[in-house]
């Protein structure tokens, strides 16, 4: 393909990913990141099928590896801090997976790993696009205007850079949660496991172990859509203590966590529906395409997937037009497989009384008992291979002069 500048915008887990292949298939790229640097915060998030598929053929896995959490499973545990059930890495019921890796670690990962070879910009970020036959023109924030042959929005579930090419936002598909996310100071209580427990009014903590000798502590809890819309920090703070004060556990260990917070996230738990992923030379990948909610436990697998494919067909195909049209028909199905979520998720696993609480922990206990553990391995041993979730096609094999590492 003749057109070969290329503005990435957004420097997470997709935009990071999506440049490196740029880069290797010979592209001009510039990441632009709002932030004045990378933003290493968040939560535990694991690399497994595409993603690690992908993190191989980056030659970044071991890197992965030796950036561990160091989870070693996942324990169910009552109010009182009693365990109800526990699964330990590779289970197949539980979160913790092989490659287990805090967000903010796999971006630096990602970044060290395409910065030779990409121009990063960090606070900056576009503020107009004026798209011709044969450009983009964009408009930044601090005052600068560029051309670039295309333009791709690899930023989160809000993408104002999105919202100014399409000129509107995507539909959203609200889960009736709201989730916050924080780290906060390790405890005696806390281990290598990572501990779940569910607390009456539809509130589930989550607390797990990082390899920085602090803890990481999440809060999902049931609400309506626009409840807590247009807040400022410490308004989220004080509507996310009075949520869960009172609620048992560890809950006033949490509520002394998110008035020291500096890293709190807050906000809705919802799908992106986005009927389209194009408009003209802007196309947009990651969250800002397709959120699944962590729920769905596909975030980074969907990330890298979608940036793995996007600049493959870039590269193979012969315009813009057919390079995203190509990508989208690859991707979308995989969307859709992994935004479906099973019969009564999410609102079976937050129950509102004591009671629910007490019925949902004992089936997690059935569960999680030696006889159905068992049952379940020799059940899995009994399939074939499993098929794989994508088949990502081998664009380095097309025959074409790819740049090398």
């Amino acid at each position: 393909m003749r057109n070969k500048k290329i503005l990435i915008s957004g420097a997470s887990i997709a935009g990071p990913t999506l440049a490196y292949w740029l880069a290797e298939y010979g592209f001009e790229v510039t990441v632009i990141e709002k932030a004045p640097e990378l933003r290493l915060g968040g939560q535990n998030i694991d690399v497994k099928g595409p993603a690690k598929e992908i993190a191989g053929m980056m030659g970044i896995e071991e890197k992965i590896r030796d950036r561990n959490t160091t989870e070693i499973g996942t324990r169910f545990v009552n109010v009182e801090n009693q365990v109800v059930a526990e699964f330990p890495t590779g289970e197949s019921i539980g979160l913790t997976q092989e490659l287990e890796i805090l967000r903010g670690d796999l971006v630096k990962i990602l970044y060290e790993q395409s910065k030779d070879k990409v121009e990063y910009r960090f606070g900056d970020h576009v503020t107009s696009i004026k798209q011709t036959e044969n450009s983009v023109e964009i408009g930044f924030r601090s005052g600068k205007q560029e051309t670039f042959d295309i333009l791709i929005s690899a930023e989160g579930i809000s993408s104002k850079t999105a919202e100014l090419a399409f000129g509107r936002q995507p539909d959203f598909k609200y889960l009736g949660l709201h989730s916050a996310y924080l780290t906060i100071p390790k405890r005696s209580t806390d281990s290598k496991w990572a501990r779940w427990c569910n607390a009456p009014t539809g509130i589930v903590y989550l607390i797990r172990p990082d390899n920085y000798g602090e803890a990481r502590a999440s809060v999902t809890f049931l609400a309506r859509e626009n409840e807590y819309r247009g807040l400022s920090i410490e308004q989220q703070k004080q509507v996310l203590i009075k949520r869960i004060e009172g609620t048992g556990w560890e809950s006033d260990r949490i509520i002394e966590g998110i008035k020291q917070a500096k890293d709190l996230y807050f906000d809705r738990v919802s799908q992106v529906k986005a009927s389209s992923w194009s408009v003209g030379r802007v196309v947009v990948t990651g969250d800002a395409a397709w959120c699944a909610t962590p729920i769905a436990g596909k975030g980074t697998d969907l990330a890298m997937a979608g940036a793995y494919i996007l600049a493959g067909e870039l590269y193979k195909a012969e315009d813009i037009g057919q390079a995203f049209s190509a990508y989208e028909s690859i991707m979308r199905p995989y969307v859709e497989k992994c935004q479906q979520l099973p019969p009564g998720i999410p609102w079976a696993v937050y129950p509102t009384s004591k009671f629910g609480v007490f019925l949902l922990n004992k089936l997690v206990t059935t569960v999680g008992s030696k006889p159905v553990k068992w049952l379940i391995g020799k059940l899995s041993r009994r399939k074939k291979e499993p098929r794989k979730e994508i088949e990502l096609p081998d664009y380095k094999n097309l025959g074409y002069n790819i740049r090398t590492q």
